[in-house]
């Protein structure tokens, strides 16, 4: 197994940004959780939302590269 260590180091301008970001991301997984949890799915395992969110970033992660022109950004 390999370890990745990303390492960024933020002015004074662009903490806030950053912070408020973190909190809608936060509150977005937040969401997720509990919405999987009221629907009775599991949060790991086959078939649960972590296997789902994998997927589904996946796939359009791949569709996105299968679109994007070599060397450019879409």
């Amino acid at each position: 197994m390999t370890d990745t260590v990303t390492e960024f180091v933020a002015t004074d301008d662009q903490a806030e940004p950053l912070l408020e970001t973190a909190a809608v991301e936060q509150k977005l997984i937040d969401q997720l959780v509990e919405q999987a949890r009221s629907k009775g799915l599991q949060l790991t395992g086959e078939g649960g939302l972590l296997q789902q969110l994998t997927k589904a970033v996946l796939g359009r992660t791949l569709a996105r590269a299968l679109i994007t022109p070599w060397g450019g950004e879409a």
